[in-house]
């Protein structure tokens, strides 16, 4: 299936591994001009002369922080500069870290709030408005598999991500008018650092191994294995192109049916 999403331009954020480099990966073998970033300078450029290499389609790479407004604001005012226009985004940030609420502080709910909520709303200040403009784009953020089923051990992310969820529903709304879709994709337990970070921390609290941990996991998922992530930005892939034209205020589980609930 031809997505038509050739020469389209697409910024992914957090793209230097996981979840966020196999979207930028997928995007690109799409066809699709990319801008990507990262905190770490070393990791993006690396990624990006990888994702060059294997398609041969132009990248932009730019270390920054997706919790400052203004880092935020000059990479979108880049891409306009170098490509004219921006069709595809993806907000994309690491999870806040895997704590019970007793062991919270109001410094962590804070710097989840930063990290996961406030970074989606500074890419969307700066891309709808030009979005709204073309009377084409696709908004798209990645989230967690916690907003539509609560993980232990995860109390910031299933709190903030939430947020994420209902931001994207009503940003759904306001812009469907002018033919800017915005969605939300819930990755579920899926080969990733943070998996592995997440099955160390509750492995230690728990007296068990981090092997344990996943194989549980595993066994609360009806297709009884871990995501990979090339299945994961398959989908986001087809929300940012021409076939999803219908598609839009919708939080999407790519969960292999871990969720049990029925919406």
């Amino acid at each position: 299936m031809d997505l038509g999403l050739r020469d389209r331009v697409a910024i992914v954020a957090a793209s230097s591994q996981g979840l966020g480099k196999a979207v930028a990966l997928a995007l690109a073998r799409e066809g699709a001009k990319l801008v990507i970033c990262a905190r770490t300078a070393e990791r993006i450029l690396a990624a990006a002369e990888e994702i060059r290499t294997a398609t041969g389609v132009e990248v932009l790479a730019r270390a920054m922080d997706v919790t400052h407004g203004d880092e935020v604001r000059g990479l979108v005012e880049e891409t306009l500069k170098r490509f004219g226009r921006i069709d595809v985004c993806v907000t994309n940030a690491g999870g806040p870290p895997s704590k019970a609420f007793a062991e919270t502080s109001v410094d962590d709910w804070t710097s989840a709030v930063n990290l996961n909520l406030m970074s989606t709303v500074y890419f969307a200040r700066a891309v709808l408005p030009v979005m709204q403009k073309q009377r084409w784009g696709r908004f798209i953020t990645i989230t967690s598999v916690a907003v539509k089923q609560p993980i232990d051990g995860l109390i910031l992310s299933n709190s903030v991500r939430s947020a994420v969820s209902g931001l994207v529903k009503s940003l759904a709304n306001e812009y469907g008018r002018f033919n800017v879709l915005v969605n939300n994709v819930c990755p579920g337990y899926t080969r990733t650092g943070r998996l592995t970070e997440l099955s160390t921390r509750l492995a230690a609290s728990r007296g068990t191994t981090p092997e344990q941990i996943q194989g549980q996991w595993t066994d609360q998922i009806p297709l009884a294995r871990l995501a990979e992530v090339e299945e994961f930005a398959s989908v986001v892939a087809f929300l940012a192109s021409e076939r999803a034209s219908y598609l839009t205020g919708t939080s999407i589980a790519v969960d292999g049916g871990l969720v049990r609930g029925v919406t």
